[in-house]
């Protein structure tokens, strides 16, 4: 992932010092078990103790002549301990090294997110009570529908989000899988038991029927519930895009001092940050696509994933990583503007309550197609004169036979509309908000 979409603490994670570490760490944790059933004697485990994660530049020099990357780091190995190398890596394969090490990357990096998302989520149980009472009106097909609070959008995102933090913490336990078990997955040449100490030091479990490889379907998986992340972060960019446009203007993303909007228009406040996070989280969808055609391989194994999965799941735990960060950061930062709010609920001139008027009608003994066709030549009278919905239906005299003033005037009232907003949040939250 190119710097600008990485955070440096997700990066160390993923670069190929990194890779290397985790591929010793590996090597270490199965030459322990080994050295504990005698396979390898005390002097030598010492020395391997001792090593150090060769250098990336070195690993990378010898494997442009061996022309695999698994061998050429441990040569490298061996240029640092000497003889005792050689007990490194017995009776395995590459892929016990590659695919063990690639989980406990995978795990690393979604303990990293899941405290970020965690810290995301309570951070919009927050804002959410802060603005449960702010009214604004809410839209359906983009159209002013009925009103809604300001605090409800943000307790949607926060339950969305809730939801998809479980995603991710099932992606961690799934993924969380590896083995050493030899080549085509047989333990002809190593035995179980190592692979049981090893990984249980390694705070893994056992793949139970591994083919040489991890089945993808695990790392698909992980994917999968990523980009649900990240479209859960793209809902909620795209949401306040869509409320700074300037004829809306009821939220904005921050703008920094010295910030520029524009080239060429000095008065531009464009919300990059969340247009930024919608075209990321077209990425993150793109590599869930890359996970599932991974799934199938040739016969026991085949390296047709190794590729893939170089960029695939380095880049999608960087930008979900960041995309987290930054919507943190919009949500903390955002302006909110009550008053254009207020008026945009305003707008249609009262037409956003017109199906408390409608099921008043019912109520009083009208059927439903009636009462519907008398509400709608109103509101439609409305549409074209900009009249005030409620002046329009006090003077209908059809309405007036059902309707009194006072019912009429609670139909319109924005307090009784919302009435209920106090149970979602209790039960969204868990106690009364």
């Amino acid at each position: 992932m190119i710097a600008r979409y990485r955070r440096p603490e997700m990066q160390s994670l993923w670069d190929d010092g990194a890779v290397y570490a985790s591929w010793l760490e590996v090597e270490l944790a199965a030459a322990e078990a080994m050295a504990k059933r005698g396979t390898i004697p005390p002097d030598a485990m010492e020395q391997l103790r001792a090593a150090q994660p060769p250098a990336a530049e070195r690993v990378l020099e010898i494997e442009r002549r061996t022309r695999h990357d698994v061998i050429a780091f441990l040569e490298a190995i061996e240029e640092q301990v000497g003889p005792a190398a050689r007990y490194l890596h017995l009776g395995m394969t590459s892929s016990d090294v590659l695919d063990t090490s690639l989980a406990l990357r995978c795990v690393r990096s979604l303990d990293m997110i899941l405290g970020a998302w965690d810290d995301l989520v309570e951070l919009l149980a927050v804002r959410a009570v802060e603005f449960k009472g702010l009214a604004c009106v809410g839209r359906s097909h983009g159209i002013h529908a009925e009103p809604t609070t300001f605090g409800l959008k943000i307790l949607g995102w926060h339950q969305e989000f809730v939801r998809a933090g479980e995603r991710l913490r099932r992606a961690r336990e799934v993924v969380a899988h590896g083995q050493i078990s030899g080549a085509v997955g047989t333990y002809n040449t190593v035995d179980p038991g190592v692979e049981l100490e090893a990984l249980a030091a390694l705070d893994l479990a056992v793949e139970p029927v591994s083919t040489q490889v991890v089945p993808r379907d695990r790392h698909a998986e992980m994917l999968g519930h990523m980009a649900i992340a990240a479209a859960a972060i793209e809902r909620v960019a795209t949401e306040i895009r869509g409320l700074q446009r300037t004829e809306v203007r009821e939220v904005e993303e921050p703008f920094g001092k010295g910030q520029k909007g524009s080239s060429v228009m000095p008065h531009k406040r464009n919300p990059i940050k969340c247009e930024n996070l919608v075209g990321l989280a077209r990425l993150v969808r793109a590599y869930a696509g890359t996970g599932l055609e991974n799934i199938a391989l040739w016969h026991e194994r085949d390296i047709s994933h190794s590729s893939v999965e170089r960029v695939a799941l380095a880049d999608a735990c960087m930008l979900l990583d960041f995309m987290t960060h930054r919507i943190r950061g919009v949500i903390a930062g955002m302006h909110v503007y009550p008053e254009n709010m207020q008026r945009n609920l305003d707008h249609t001139n009262g037409l956003v309550f017109s199906s408390r008027v409608l099921e008043r009608i019912i109520a009083s003994g009208v059927i439903r197609s009636e009462a519907y066709v008398m509400i709608q030549r109103n509101a439609m009278r409305c549409w074209e004169t900009g009249e005030p919905f409620r002046q329009v239906l006090a003077a209908d005299e059809e309405i007036g036979a059902q309707l009194s003033a006072q019912d009429l005037a609670d139909c319109f009232d924005v307090d009784k509309v919302l009435h209920h907003i106090d149970t979602i949040f209790a039960r969204a939250l868990g106690a009364p908000a």
